[in-house]
């Protein structure tokens, strides 16, 4: 870890497992994309990786004070990941994006905007992917279980695999943890009286590598955690979103 801002105004996560050639680029891009912004830092999680990930965080690490790494020692899964990096995040205001490179950071500023002129009633800025780069047949999956969560949901937001995402932390770490939380993140903000609002990005190839996350697109490994957020939505009784002291 090393010496950053203790107040930055934007907290990026970025989950990893692998991916050490796209490690460099995407971090320039990050740079780029934030300098607009005002202060800010980037948390990378290093999810058990076994190539030079971790080397390639510590090598830019020493040249860039507001780059942070948070390491699990073995691979928890993407949720556990971005889990992991907003508990240490300092800011109020948190976005994720997906650590192969085929999520544009420049849409950043535009989503950290939406989400503070919505006030404090917004807790979610969802990215939706325009123009993907996934096989025709990852595409057909995601179509197939965004459709089913729609309608069974009711979240309104057509593509919640998108790793772009901006939000309130405090929000966010109200949610009921578990496995592929971040696949249900515009329903359980619902849930809290928050509102959800969306934002059309563009997908990128990604750089290097293979996949190392993302098979819940497959509508029958998701089924049990589709009928469990449906279960907390019903549970859920009305609870104040924001309260205040008047006395």
């Amino acid at each position: 870890m090393t010496e950053t801002s203790s107040h930055p105004l934007l907290s990026v996560v970025v989950p990893v497992r692998n991916e050490v050639g796209n490690i460099a680029p995407l971090v320039a891009d990050i740079e780029k994309a934030c300098a607009a912004i005002g202060p800010f830092e980037v948390v990378y999680v290093n999810d058990g990786s076994t190539d030079g990930t971790a080397d390639a965080l510590a090598e830019l690490a020493h040249t860039r004070p507001w780059l942070r790494v948070v390491t699990h020692a073995q691979s928890c899964g993407q949720s556990a990941a971005v889990r992991s990096g907003v508990r240490h995040a300092r800011s109020a205001i948190v976005a994720t994006l997906d650590g192969d490179g085929q999520n544009d950071p420049s849409f950043l500023p535009e989503m950290v905007a939406t989400l503070q002129k919505g006030g404090l009633h917004a807790g979610l800025v969802q990215g939706q992917r325009v123009g993907r780069k996934d096989t025709g047949f990852k595409r057909w999956q995601s179509k197939i279980a965004n459709g089913v969560r729609g309608r069974v949901l009711k979240d309104d937001t057509r593509d919640t695999g998108c790793g772009l995402k901006c939000f309130r932390r405090e929000a966010y770490l109200a949610l009921p943890y578990f496995d592929a939380l971040h696949r249900f993140m515009p329903a359980l903000m619902a849930r809290e009286g928050y509102q959800v609002l969306h934002a059309d990005v563009r997908d990128r190839p990604r750089l290097t590598g293979v996949s190392n996350y993302g098979f819940f697109d497959r509508l029958w490994v998701g089924i049990l955690d589709l009928a469990g957020v449906w279960w907390l939505i019903r549970r859920r009784k009305r609870v104040p979103q924001i309260v205040s002291e008047t006395m």
